[in-house]
């Protein structure tokens, strides 16, 4: 905690910056699994007072980045290789019916915006920049989800990715696993550009099961 500082952004409520300032420290693994989030002295830390700090802890109970333990408070969730495997169980059914429903409803400027997605994730590969590899990863899988016109899944399937998002972030630094990547989204698209629900489904699951193979190595190799 001691690197600790607020991320000032003017456009945003003080909330809202709080809480991006703790949860990119949990994603950078400044704030670890098991440390507490003491509203006093993260208050004290950040230079505001306990109300948005206790706010923002809320809001990452809310994505699954902390958790609150009775006569203990707040601090960082872990997660187990069964936490992880239940989340990706779930977001496997749900990745396949948002791209069974995006199949259908994919019009031919979103297509071309999937296309220039996965083009972003092949050319952030070169850049050393993990952080922004997963962003363009979140872009591509955005594409699909808005395409599918249902906010009560692409809200839904935005918790779900929120989860894991540490751990993706951990195994995209190994690079072995960038043309695997690279081929699988190209896969996606290729489904989407001929309609082949039978490839497209089959790829997604191939997807998310890849993803999930490098993540559980990742949690295990935290133990």
């Amino acid at each position: 905690m001691e690197d600790l500082k607020l991320n000032e952004n003017a456009f945003l409520p003080l909330r809202d910056v709080v809480f991006n300032t703790l949860r990119e420290a949990i994603l950078r693994g400044d704030l670890k699994p098991g440390e507490r989030l003491m509203e006093l002295a993260l208050a004290s830390k950040l230079g505001v007072s306990r109300t948005p700090i206790r706010e923002a802890i809320r809001m990452l109970e809310q994505e699954g980045l902390a958790v609150t333990i009775p006569r203990r408070g707040a601090q960082v969730a872990g997660m187990t290789e069964k936490d992880m495997e239940d989340v990706l169980q779930i977001r496997e059914a749900l990745d396949i019916l948002a791209a069974q429903i995006a199949c259908e409803k994919m019009t031919d400027e979103e297509l071309v915006d999937l296309r220039k997605a996965a083009e972003r994730f092949k050319e952030c590969t070169k850049a050393d920049d993990v952080r922004k590899l997963a962003e363009a990863d979140v872009e591509f899988h955005d594409v699909i989800y808005n395409a599918t016109d249902n906010p009560k899944l692409i809200n839904l399937l935005s918790n779900l990715r929120e989860q894991l998002y540490r751990y993706r972030v951990e195994y995209l630094k190994d690079e072995s696993k960038y043309k695997e990547l690279i081929d699988e989204h190209e896969k996606i698209v290729q489904g989407f550009e001929t309609k082949n629900m039978e490839i497209l489904s089959g790829s997604m699951k191939e997807h998310v099961e890849g993803q999930a193979s490098a993540m559980r190595k990742v949690i295990r190799d935290q133990v």
